[in-house]
Order: structure tokens, then sequence, then C-alpha cells
């Protein structure tokens, strides 16, 4: 039941979006959670702004997955978000901001866990 919602400030042409799907995908389990009931969102062309500036580069990832948020997995998530990004869209750590969200209530096909 995770989901990852990507907001970046350049475009992403189809196969961008593929590669970044398949490596969330991946990643995914560094949180223990499955990729075949995950759900991504990439948002493209944002106005991303940092310390008061409009960053050329810039990403900024939510990653919300049912039950807590487990701090050391998190933190390999990070890595692994930043190592992606970076990778894929020429984007730096240092202009990548990623919050986890966990919740005891997540809905699907008409009921909750």
């Amino acid at each position: 039941m995770p989901m990852i919602e990507a907001k970046v400030t350049g475009s992403l042409p189809v196969e961008k979006r593929d590669v970044l799907k398949a490596e969330f995908g991946k990643a995914i389990s560094l949180m223990n959670k499955p990729e075949s009931y995950l759900m991504i969102n990439l948002a493209d062309n944002q106005d991303l702004y940092f310390g008061g500036k409009k960053l050329d580069k810039g990403a900024y990832v939510e990653v919300k997955v049912l039950g807590s948020v487990d701090s050391a997995a998190s933190s390999k998530m990070t890595a692994k978000v930043c190592e992606i990004l970076e990778k894929e869209l020429g984007i730096p750590g240092e202009a990548v901001y990623v919050s986890y969200f966990g919740t005891s209530n997540w809905g699907w096909n008409g009921s909750n866990f």
C-alpha cells in the first residue's frame, strides 16, 4: 500500500517516466513494502524554491506507507531516491527533499486494510 509522489522541476518524457517508475518500484522494497501495491504519481515542470531561490533542477518526493515509518529504512530510501534522481534527471541531492508519512488507515478496493 505504498505511494510515491515526486514533483520535479524539469520535464519528464515518457521514457524517463518509465525509468523512474521501474527504479522507484525496486526501491520501495527498502521500506519493506511490495511493488505489487505501489502507486506512483509523477508531476513534472513544477516550480520549486529552496532558500528563497527558484531551483533549475530540484525535486520533492513523498513516500506514504501503511503502518509506521522505520527510521533506518527511510534513511536508506532517501539515499536511493537521491541516487535515482541524480542518475536519471541530473538533480543533485542537495536539491531534493524526501518526506515520509505512515498511516494505520489505508483504503483500497472498497475497504480498508
